[in-house]
């Protein structure tokens, strides 16, 4: 009508619009997100918005799910522990929770199919990712100015566990060793034992390899983590006090005192 056919057009780019379409993986992603702040306490099914986010700590407000005691949650890529030590523990009581225990497997295998990481089952596959992407999708959504921030060990993920900024305490890395690092040594010391007992007795030849592939995966991760302990028990020595005020840059080089025991932003 006003001859502006070549002026305007009638497509709107998603960026413009304030209201995002629908993104299976996106919005799965979110979901894990979520899960991760409830068990932090940040979120609470209980309660709308924020729950905790620094200040008093009010376990009313957590009712159906119950937040972690410690401030810390284990990435481990394989089940060391049946506790809430455990992510996928956690996990598939989120699950069971919020969706019915009864549809608990099943919405595993759609968000392990959504997610896509090739594994040998959904809990794995979910595994997986938290341990691989996680903290990579956490970082870019926050900017590189993370809330939950990675404890990592190095690359054959000897220890990586994740922590809530607003809930760290001085004592946070003296208990990470105590309650956390200890426990896994052993359970890895374990998992060897058995492993290489295994590979003795195992007389298919292609079994008998993946078996040594994984004993020789498990003994590396002990020695990284064994590696790490020292350089985590200097840094928990100086009970290092963090400022919110500070900003997560400034906090995040503090906590690690010169050595490298967090993911890289």
């Amino acid at each position: 009508m006003y001859g502006l056919n070549d002026e305007l057009t009638p497509e709107v780019e998603d960026k413009e619009v304030s209201v995002r379409r629908a993104d299976e993986e996106r919005d799965i992603k979110s979901l894990l997100s979520y899960f991760i702040g409830l068990v932090f306490g940040r979120y609470s099914l209980d309660t709308l918005g924020l729950a905790y986010a620094g200040g008093e700590w009010n376990t009313d407000k957590y009712q159906k799910f119950v937040p972690n005691k410690d401030n810390l949650l284990l990435l481990n890529d394989d089940r060391y522990f049946d506790d809430d030590r455990d992510i996928m523990n956690r996990f598939r009581t989120f699950l069971a929770v919020t969706f019915g225990e009864e549809h608990v497997q099943e919405n595993m295998d759609y968000i392990a199919y959504v997610i896509g990481k090739k594994a040998d089952n959904s809990e794995q596959a979910i595994r997986k990712y938290f341990v691989d992407d996680f903290f990579k999708d956490h970082k870019k959504g926050y900017q590189k100015r993370p809330i939950y921030w990675e404890f990592n060990s190095g690359k054959q993920n000897g220890l990586k566990a994740l922590m809530y900024l607003h809930r760290y305490d001085e004592g946070e890395l003296a208990m990470m060793r105590t309650d956390y690092m200890y426990p896994l040594q052993s359970r890895y010391e374990e998992r060897i034992e058995k492993l290489q007992q295994w590979v003795q007795d195992e007389s298919v030849t292609k079994t008998k390899k993946q078996l040594e592939k994984k004993l020789k995966h498990v003994t590396q991760q002990l020695k990284e983590l064994k590696q790490y302990d020292p350089i985590v028990r200097h840094v928990a020595d100086q009970r290092i006090n963090l400022d919110l005020d500070d900003g997560v840059l400034v906090n995040y080089e503090k906590l690690q005192d010169g050595n490298k025991i967090l993911s890289k932003l």
